[in-house]
């Protein structure tokens, strides 16, 4: 069984929430530290690498396409697991996103965007067909979404940690269906606003909104001794 990662940018996440709460609910929402806003792409060493595996995957290098799964596969499949809850499902999902991104692989074309929205996009496509085939409801169990490997050190730090993040997914499974996912891209997954935006097929101007919309509603759901 895959250990699930921890949650990437829970910490940005609440510090939002607070910052909203003390506002009283107004305000501007800045992108957080693990999530950049997609408006400058500087130089980027390992983005370049992983376009140039991507070029020779497309040429047909079958060790090139592995290398991009290999850095790609376990951020689908935390995405898959916020979404369906599931660790046997969302391997399943995981494992045909990279399948079909594999066959279409000729169709992937550059546009300034990390590939990872790309494989975002066709398993959330996964998603949406699973839950119209199956009507399939998000139920997420916290303590398995949080399960992550960790030492005995601090274990006082951990388990207050543990809790609060726990009050913060629950509030966060509260949301509506659109602001979730919102959330889950934008802090669990860390895309841009400009990816962001291509996934979910809005205007990135309709995601910062929504971004704020979401964070508003969590600062009202998330209890005072989770933030």
């Amino acid at each position: 069984m895959r250990v699930l990662l921890a949650p990437v940018a829970l910490p940005d996440l609440r510090g939002l929430v607070l910052a909203m709460a003390t506002a009283g609910g107004t305000g501007t929402v800045p992108a957080p530290g693990g999530a950049h806003d997609g408006s400058h792409q500087p130089d980027d060493p390992e983005r370049d690498r992983v376009n140039a595996l991507v070029t020779l995957a497309q040429r047909g290098d079958a060790e090139a396409f592995g290398l991009v799964y290999d850095r790609y596969v376990d951020q689908i499949y935390r995405y898959l697991y916020y979404r369906v809850g599931s660790h046997a499902l969302a391997e399943d999902l995981t494992s045909e996103t990279f399948l079909r991104a594999l066959r279409r692989i000729d169709s992937f074309t550059y546009t300034g965007k990390d590939i990872g929205a790309w494989f975002t996009t066709i398993a959330r496509n996964l998603v949406t067909d699973h839950v119209k085939s199956s009507r399939f409801k998000l139920e997420v169990s916290t303590a398995d979404m949080l399960d992550a490997d960790r030492g005995d050190d601090g274990i006082e730090t951990q388990v207050i940690e543990r809790l609060r993040d726990a009050a913060l997914l629950d509030a966060v499974r509260q949301l509506k269906p659109e602001q979730q996912e919102c959330i889950v891209l934008r802090f669990l997954q860390g895309l841009s606003v400009a990816e962001t935006s291509g996934v979910m097929g809005r205007s990135e101007g309709a995601v910062k909104q929504l971004q704020l919309r979401a964070v508003r509603a969590l600062a009202k759901l998330l209890p005072e001794h989770a933030r």
